[in-house]
């Protein structure tokens, strides 16, 4: 049951994401599952960070703040995917 978890997070982050940030990203549906999965790491990681204060790799859950959190991770993912594929083109 936790994999079913992880991809509707990840659709959910993903889509979510993907409409927020401005301009055009390509990837299809399992690419914006991919982008939320990864958004859940970063944000379950940097919100662990700055509420402890250490560094472990940690992901979201499914409820409102874990989505909020995937969501933000997600953006910055995409953020940093733009960034460094523009840079080698």
């Amino acid at each position: 049951m936790n994999i079913v978890a992880w991809i509707v997070l990840g659709l959910l982050a993903g889509a979510i994401a993907k409409a927020i940030y401005p301009g055009h990203q390509g990837g299809g549906i399992l690419g914006t599952m991919l982008l939320g999965i990864i958004g859940a790491f970063v944000g379950g990681t940097l919100a662990t960070f700055l509420s402890t204060g250490t560094l472990q790799f940690t992901a979201t859950t499914l409820s409102i703040p874990g989505v909020a959190v995937a969501v933000l991770g997600a953006i910055i993912a995409v953020f940093l995917w733009n960034w460094f594929s523009r840079r080698t083109a």
